[in-house]
């Protein structure tokens, strides 16, 4: 069995392969069971550390991701809050294949499971790009979305100015001919974007739907809790919906839950999950002026799909 360190997963994955790889593997069968989320310890209010269970396996492998959250570890140890493996087998014999870092494995294919919305939802014309949140996933965000889509600009939103100039200046060396800029006035930026796409922590909506253009994209994937949201209920009011796990997205976010809760959107509006996306594209963005949106809280087909491609290539 073989241990694949996170720089082996940097150096063995791109997303001109990833990005295909993930839409084939979504429109073939497999199997994901829902995640299994523990609180370590649900009698404290103020305690939120997790561990978690995420199955999948599809005709090649399968695998079982594993991670726990301990967001208060930066503060009480110097670290980092999340940590993550993901254990493979092999799934003709059931031998056990490798164990893969799986925090530099959930980096990429989040990135790439957004780009490929984008790809089968946004207007392929689209050229303004907003994107909320500097975190640790705005790199591959950006590098991904530029895979897809002949981006032009980029707005960055984010509560820490340095850490804005930093990822402009970046930004700026890698992509030459694409515009950086940081986020001045959030109404009129949303109002102009093509794609918002939403990688945050925030507890209450960026932004106002009420001014997201006909026609643009948005993707909310930074929140995973059922009291908290990165757009509020007119954005999904507005928006064709989309996810990738009806049974995940139904059961911890709360950009769905809320307005369901309010009586303004119902589940049975959600037009399909990823896998329908990537079969059927007669259920994709039916005009220009169409607004759609896609919420994601991650699924483990995606960690089993990227993980694998690492394996597959090591063995070259």
């Amino acid at each position: 069995m073989k241990i694949i360190s996170a720089e082996q997963v940097h150096q063995n994955l791109n997303f001109n392969e990833l990005i295909p790889l993930l839409k084939h593997s979504f429109s073939r069968p497999f199997s994901m069971p829902q995640r299994q989320v523990h609180a370590l310890a649900p009698e404290q209010s103020d305690n939120h550390d997790a561990f978690a269970l995420l199955p999948s396996w599809n005709e090649k492998v399968i695998g079982n991701k594993t991670f726990t959250y301990f967001p208060d570890n930066a503060v009480k140890h110097d670290l980092p809050g999340l940590f993550s493996k993901i254990m493979l087998f092999k799934r003709q014999t059931g031998e056990p294949l490798a164990l893969v870092d799986g925090t530099s494995v959930t980096y990429w294919r989040t990135a790439a499971i957004s780009a490929l919305a984008s790809q089968l939802l946004s207007r392929e014309n689209s050229q303004h790009l907003m994107l909320f949140g500097t975190g640790n996933l705005a790199t591959y965000l950006v590098k991904a979305h530029l895979t897809v889509r002949d981006i032009k600009q980029v707005t960055l939103w984010g509560r820490n100015s340095t850490k804005v100039a930093d990822l402009i200046g970046e930004f700026s060396a890698l992509y030459p001919g694409v515009t950086f800029t940081a986020s001045v006035d959030v109404d009129m930026e949303v109002a102009s974007a093509d794609i918002i796409c939403c990688a945050t922590g925030a507890k209450k909506p960026l932004f106002d739907g009420k001014l997201v253009s006909a026609g643009t994209h948005i993707d909310c994937l930074g929140n995973h809790m059922k009291d908290a949201r990165e757009c509020d209920t007119a954005t999904v009011t507005r928006a064709r919906v989309f996810v990738d796990s009806l049974t995940n997205t139904l059961n911890e976010a709360g950009e769905l839950l809320m307005p369901i809760a309010e009586g303004a959107f119902n589940k049975e509006d959600i037009v399909g999950e990823l896998a329908d996306m990537c079969k059927d594209p007669k259920i994709l963005r039916q005009s220009e002026d169409e607004i759609t949106l896609f919420k994601s809280v991650g699924t483990a087909i995606s960690d089993l799909v990227a993980a694998h491609r690492v394996v597959e290539k090591l063995a070259d």
